[in-house]
C-alpha cells in the first residue's frame, strides 16, 4: 500500500508526501531518470509519478518497505539477469529500502527504453 493519503497532482507534492529516507530515494530515482531521459516529460499517472517520451518510458512510486520503478515489460526482460535480484512482477521491480539503489541500472533500463521509445516512434512515422 502506498504511504501517500491523498492524490497529488505533481511530483514534488507526490515526493514531499513521503518520511524523509523514501522521499531522498524518490528524489534519487527522479534525479537519475531525468539524467538518462532529459527529453522526457513529467506527470502524474494513476497517481505515480511518471515519465513520457512517444508513449510512457517509466514509473516509479514509494511503498513501506521499497521504491516501486515500472520501466514495462520490455525493460524487465531486458535487464533480467541484472533485475534478477530483486523482486518484482511482469513490468515492475522493487528495490528494498533497507539496500542501495541501483542507479547505474536504473539508468541503464531508462537509456534502454528511450532508444525502444524513439525506435518504435520512426517505425510509425514510416
Amino acid at each position: 500500500m502506498e504511504e501517500t493519503k491523498h492524490a497529488p497532482g505533481t511530483i514534488d507534492a507526490y515526493i514531499a508526501g513521503f518520511p524523509t529516507g523514501i522521499r531522498e530515494r524518490l528524489q534519487a530515482m527522479r534525479d537519475v531518470i531525468k539524467e538518462a531521459a532529459p527529453e522526457a516529460t513529467e506527470k502524474m499517472t494513476d497517481q505515480r509519478p511518471t515519465f513520457e517520451l512517444h508513449g510512457n518510458l517509466v514509473q516509479f512510486a514509494g511503498f513501506k518497505n521499497h521504491i516501486g520503478f515500472d520501466p514495462s515489460p520490455s525493460g524487465i526482460a531486458a535487464f533480467h539477469e541484472e533485475l534478477s535480484a530483486y523482486k518484482g512482477a511482469e513490468g515492475s521491480i522493487a528495490f528494498p529500502l533497507e539496500e542501495p539503489l541501483p542507479i547505474d541500472l536504473v539508468r541503464a533500463i531508462v537509456r534502454f527504453r528511450v532508444a525502444e521509445n524513439m525506435e518504435q516512434a520512426t517505425k510509425k512515422k514510416s
